[in-house]
């Protein structure tokens, strides 16, 4: 155990939140040290009311696929349905449940349990005519409700710094506006690693992988990436974005959305206003 592991020896299991920052600093000095196997122990051990938030990236997979060696009751999974996924990502979270026996919690936005329902609500298109508040309406507000309903405390991200962008400088172990605590156990690992955990022990994925694409996201805001490009090049190609509003600013996010609502006439008003 390093200096900084020595002196965490004494912190309650699972841990008391919140985290006081000298606390969070010494973890991330100590989890900065480990493998992502044995950062992800170290959270069963640690962490409370812990679950796994992913869209079945290979990232995440890894994750799974990591836990399900590691304890008989890994974290449960929680998968936000946008609505507007690809037909190989829903077959693909029925091949990861099959595959693992892991439950996986489905949450979808308010009110809605088909595109239809939600264009009915909100009009066609709104990730083009208001992309902050479609992230926040299928993003933002289903992993709130997600993390009330379960009673969420720490979730299992599949984020890695090398994606670049607003992850360039993550750490292990974070917290973000709401008191949540994330987990990043690949935090320091590249693609090709990961790639290559995938091959060397067969873990499912997404097939729209073979198919030219890297990062697969909605349908609407993914394309295909070429050769040499960063694995994240595809998603949101030609905008300054890099997160979907699911590591945003929660509260500044709602706020943004609650003005759209309140200055809106009807529900298609919002798109016609945008």
């Amino acid at each position: 155990m390093t200096a900084s592991g020595s002196s965490l020896a004494n912190l309650p299991k699972p841990l008391q939140l919140p985290i006081p920052a000298d606390i969070l600093e010494l973890i991330n000095a100590h989890l900065n040290e480990l493998q992502p196997e044995e950062i992800l122990r170290w959270a069963i051990e640690y962490l409370p009311g812990l679950y796994q938030t992913t869209a079945f990236g290979l990232t995440g997979l890894v994750a799974i696929d990591m836990l399900s060696k590691i304890t008989t009751s890994p974290p449960p999974l929680i998968f936000l349905d946008t609505l507007y996924h690809f037909s190989e990502t829903y077959e693909l979270v029925e091949e990861v449940r099959k595959r693992y026996g892991q439950p996986v919690h489905v949450f979808k936005p308010e009110g809605c349990e088909t595109v239809r329902d939600f264009e009915a609500k909100y009009g066609e298109k709104l990730w083009e005519t208001d992309e902050a508040t479609y992230d926040f309406l299928v993003k933002a507000e289903p992993a709130r409700r997600a993390y009330d309903t379960l009673g969420v405390k720490s979730v299992i991200t599949g984020r890695r710094a090398s994606q670049g962008g607003d992850r360039a400088s993550l750490k292990p172990l974070e917290v973000d506006s709401t008191g949540l605590v994330k987990l990043n156990p690949l935090f320091n690992w590249n693609f090709p690693m990961v790639e290559w955990y995938v091959s060397e022990y067969s873990v499912p994925r997404n097939k729209l992988l073979d198919q030219g694409y890297r990062s697969v996201g909605d349908w609407h805001s993914t394309i295909k990436v070429t050769e040499g490009q960063d694995e994240r090049a595809g998603r949101w190609a030609g905008k300054e974005k890099t997160e979907c509003g699911l590591h945003k600013d929660y509260f500044a996010m709602k706020a943004q959305a609650k003005k759209v609502f309140d200055g809106a006439r009807s529900p298609t008003a919002i798109i016609s206003e945008a």
